[in-house]
């Protein structure tokens, strides 16, 4: 029985590894508990007339609050946003890296820094710009702990809203008797990603969306991690579904990058927040 864990262990390794290592260096040099100097995170920020709704930015699996957005935050506040992130979802022992823990007790996390964030700015609802994990997590906040109530828009880039294949590598699952159940309890933020576990069925039963949010999926041809990438569009009767390619067809940004650093997806990104401002958003996009 060895060899077949070691394939399956090695095989997880290497997914987890696709997504860890664009944040790997960032990770050794900036703490996840604090935010650069430089507008974000700061509760005393006063959302303003033009930007009435805080941004609360939800990191992915793998990474934490402040490593996915170094980035995309000083680019909202360079915009006159008041931006937040928070690290959920850790694990003991486990420094720097979020998105393990079961997702339920994650969107609880969400919960409580949302009430904080709206009690420091005295808004009445904030707005949340996600990635991967943190794309979908918000979800379950929205439609089991009374998120709706608190959020206006939610802002998905590559969510994994129906779970995810990785490509077919959770297929090989069932040919390792425990396998999944060793997984579930090491790290159930994982396997409640995967497409067709109980969490996704909950979340997803009844419709994909909760009445009064705004939601917007982009989502890249190129991605990799949450597959099939088709999977990531939401259906409902307030949904906008993006595909990058369809706004420039030269963007090769795959999972990782779409969240990190492409100036595309954040245009659209910052489309969706305030879409009476709203430009076209174009391969030039990369550039403004």
């Amino acid at each position: 029985m060895k060899l077949p864990w070691r394939r399956l262990l090695a095989a997880f390794s290497l997914a987890a590894a696709m997504v860890l290592a664009p944040t790997a260096a960032a990770s050794a040099s900036v703490s996840a508990h604090s935010a650069p100097t430089s507008g974000w995170n700061n509760f005393s920020c006063h959302p303003s007339a033009q930007h009435p709704r805080p941004v609360v930015l939800v990191h992915g699996t793998f990474a934490n609050g402040t490593d996915n957005w170094l980035a995309f935050a000083p680019y909202l506040v360079s915009r006159g946003y008041c931006v937040y992130s928070f690290d959920y979802g850790m694990l003991p022992g486990i420094p720097l890296i979020g998105g393990l823990g079961p997702i339920p007790a994650s969107a609880q996390q969400l919960s409580d820094f949302t009430d904080r964030v709206l009690a420091a700015s005295g808004a009445a609802k904030v707005d949340m710009v996600g990635h991967s994990q943190g794309g979908m997590m918000p979800r379950y906040y929205l439609r089991f702990l009374g998120g709706a109530a608190k959020v206006n828009a939610l802002v998905a880039l590559a969510p994994d809203n129906h779970g995810t294949t990785l490509d077919g590598l959770t297929k090989i699952l069932p040919y390792f008797p425990g396998a999944a159940a060793a997984l579930t309890a090491i790290t159930p933020g994982l396997t409640d990603q995967v497409a067709g576990s109980p969490f996704q069925q909950k979340l997803n039963a009844g419709g994909d969306t909760v009445p009064g949010v705004h939601y917007t999926v982009i989502s890249t041809i190129y991605d990799e991690v949450v597959t099939p990438y088709t999977t990531q569009a939401l259906s409902g009767p307030d949904v906008h579904n993006v595909v990058l390619q369809n706004l420039c067809a030269a963007d090769i940004s795959e999972h990782v990058a779409i969240g990190l650093t492409d100036r595309i997806a954040f245009h659209e990104a910052a489309n969706a927040l305030d879409p009476a401002h709203a430009t076209p958003t174009t391969c030039l996009s990369a550039f403004s």
